[in-house]
């Protein structure tokens, strides 16, 4: 059982744009960014790898990039769908494909699993991302008990409408001061502004702020809280059970 308050801050999204690279690369160099994860098939992934060599102790998973959602005047529309999310063969090739990407890309295995917009919640990609997660003993977002997820730091509601108080200072102190025994990861999605950042594009500059912040480490400090990546976590060896 581990003792203490640890916390693992990724931020997803990492080779989206060069944009995105950008502001990742200013949240973890001066910020709280420990870790961060891959979309292997975008425009901005090799650069994004060369960043990553660079600051290895920023630890890389795969962020599985299988469909986008945005919402339009209230309803949700896809941007894109690369599988259908109930072909569990076409899911699994995929999964594979992308995950053999990763790997051509970055020379080693993930640290850690998880998807752009969290579709692997769902089945049958839940339990094929499972699957592939305990193979490699490595933890899946949501799916692994040695590792609690945070996406409490977002700054959109559910319906795609501006949640500015979302990505406050002040969410991110509460979160810390709150934040459970054991190891935690904290979801966030910085990015410098630019059309090329998606709909999400001030929200992120605005996250990079607040990850700067030095009340932050400051927090951090008083609260006793240690911050690690995936790589120097105090994980558990990587369970099978279902959280």
């Amino acid at each position: 059982m581990v003792t203490g308050r640890f916390l693992i801050v990724n931020a997803d999204d990492l080779g989206m744009s060069e944009a995105v690279n950008r502001g990742i690369a200013r949240a973890h160099t001066c910020g709280i960014v420990t870790s961060a994860s891959l979309m292997v098939l975008r425009p901005a992934a090799e650069e994004a790898v060369e960043y990553a060599r660079r600051h290895r102790e920023m630890s890389l998973g795969l962020h599985l990039d299988l469909e986008e959602w945005e919402c339009r005047d209230g309803r949700w529309q896809p941007v894109y769908v690369r599988v259908p999310p109930d072909d569990a063969a076409r899911l699994e090739e995929e999964l594979d494909h992308q995950l053999a990407a990763f790997r051509r890309l970055v020379g080693t295995d993930p640290t850690h699993i998880d998807s752009h917009q969290h579709v692997h919640r769902s089945e049958p990609l839940r339990g094929l991302t499972l699957e592939r997660a305990q193979e490699l003993r490595i933890p899946l977002r949501g799916c692994d008990p040695s590792v609690a997820y945070c996406g409490d730091f977002y700054g959109q509601t559910r319906t795609g409408l501006a949640f500015p108080q979302g990505i406050a200072l002040q969410r991110l102190l509460d979160i810390l001061a709150t934040l459970p025994a054991g190891v935690t990861e904290l979801g966030c999605h910085p990015g410098e502004a630019g059309s090329e950042s998606g709909d999400y594009s001030t929200e992120r500059e605005a996250e990079i702020t607040v990850l700067c912040d030095p009340r932050v480490l400051g927090a951090l400090e008083q609260e006793d809280i240690s911050l690690c990546s995936f790589h120097d976590a105090p994980l558990a060896a990587v369970e099978s059970g279902v959280a």
